[in-house]
This record gives structure tokens, sequence and C-alpha cells, in this order.
């Protein structure tokens, strides 16, 4: 587990120097929603938060970063399951950009759906305790869900399509807890710096605000590539313990 962990933070540093273009794509879309929210009084203290908290064209920015923070996500998943081979890696292949994009449509639309569809437990016809309640049971079957899927999106990402969803459960099954305690080493600490430097900028000096801001950005560069990281790591590893290639296919059936 320590080595796996290290190799997360290890591969997203040397893919960052590697590859600092495709890096770079969710680090300026996050400068690009900064400056929304800059534009917006966001950091402007708490009562300026609030303030900017719903505005529209922050939320429209907010959507396309979320895309943006998918997008790197198709090399870097090639360049760890390639073993580290960048040139392989930044190549766009086929089947295997056309497989991506398919699931790459279905994240976006999961992302679009989360901030400006209707909620679904309002589609269900449930409002007050049971909604809540409800809304908490789907996020967290959608978690539960996602950790079995892994080795469907990495395997899509590097052109195997004979790994699909429903063998992809079966490779990460006994590999869920493996999986869940990767995320929580590989992304929560990013996920603190990064709410950590939002809102030391809301707080701190004026002066300081652009600073905090691009440290952010740049830590949310490698939140994206710490995201697809454990997933690569965590699918190499449960496929691994069911000799399946995730490259070339199944060595044994699982």
């Amino acid at each position: 587990m320590k080595t796996d962990i290290q190799a997360i933070y290890r591969h997203a540093w040397a893919f960052a120097r590697l590859c600092p273009l495709l890096f770079l794509i969710p680090v300026l879309a996050e400068l690009a929603q900064h400056v929304v929210e800059w534009q917006a009084g966001m950091y402007d203290g708490i009562a300026g938060a609030k303030a900017a908290e719903a505005d529209t064209l922050r939320m429209q920015f907010g959507f396309a970063k979320t895309l943006a923070l998918l997008l790197p996500g198709y090399w870097f998943m090639r360049y760890i399951l390639f073993g580290g081979d960048a040139a392989r890696a930044r190549r766009i292949e086929w089947p295997a950009i056309g497989l991506w994009l398919i699931l790459f449509a279905i994240q976006a639309t999961e992302q679009w759906w989360a901030l400006f569809g209707p909620p679904l437990t309002g589609l269900l016809g449930l409002a007050g305790e049971p909604a809540r309640w409800t809304g908490y049971g789907l996020a967290l079957a959608g978690v539960i869900l996602g950790v079995y899927l892994t080795a469907w999106n990495a395997a899509w990402a590097v052109g195997n399509a004979a790994i699909g969803p429903i063998r992809s459960i079966r490779i990460m099954a006994g590999s869920f807890w493996y999986t869940v305690l990767l995320m929580l080493a590989g992304i929560v600490p990013l996920m603190i710096l990064h709410y950590a430097l939002s809102f030391g900028a809301i707080f701190a000096p004026a002066i300081l605000d652009w600073p905090l801001l691009i440290v952010d950005a740049l830590a949310v560069g490698y939140l994206a590539l710490a995201m697809t990281g454990v997933s690569a790591i965590a699918a190499r590893h449960a496929a691994d313990r069911k000799a399946v290639d995730l490259v070339g296919g199944a060595r044994i059936s699982p």
C-alpha cells in the first residue's frame, strides 16, 4: 500500500514534467474560474464568498473546470499502465480514444446533472428528511459503484475493450477497501490543500490573494492527476490479483 501511494505522487510529478501542456489543462481552467470568482467579489471576505457562491458565470466556469479535471486522464492513465512511457501515452490511438471518449461523455453528463440538473430525489417525489437521506444513499451508492468500475475506466483508456462494466466488477471484487484506502491517501491530502488555499484567499490580506490562488491552481492540476493515478494503480493491483492484463486482455478469466 505504501509503495502504491508513493507511486501516485511520483507518477504525477513525472508526468507534469514530461507532459507540461497536458498538466496545465486543469491548472488554466482553475485559474479562469478564480478570475471569475475574483471579479464576483468572492475573495473580499466571508460576505463576498457567500454572495458569489451562486454566481451563474462561476457555476458555468466550474462545470468547465470539472471537464478539465477529466481531460488529462486519458494520457495519464496510459502513462501509468504503459510503465511510464510518455511517448506512447501521448498517442491518440484507436480504439483507445473512442472508448475513453464514451467514458468522458458519461462523466461529463453526470457532472452537468450534479450542477444544473434537478435533484434525483425530487424526480422520485421525495422531500424533507426522506429526500435528504435518500440523497446520502444515492451518493454512497455512486461511490461504491465507481470503485467497482475502476478497471473498466483503466482498460478502455488503453484500448482494451474486453473489459467492460460487468467484468470490471468481477476484477475489482476483493479490492474494494484497498481502493478506498488508496483514494483517501492519494486524493484527500490534495483536496485539503485545495480548500485550505481557497479559504486562505478569502480571509488573507488582498495582496496574498493571487499568490494563494496560483498555488491552488497548481494543486488542482496535481489533484486531477492523483484522481486518475488512484484509478490506474487500484485497477492494476486488482487485475494482478486476478491475473488479468489491463492492457492486452485477460491471461486468465476472472
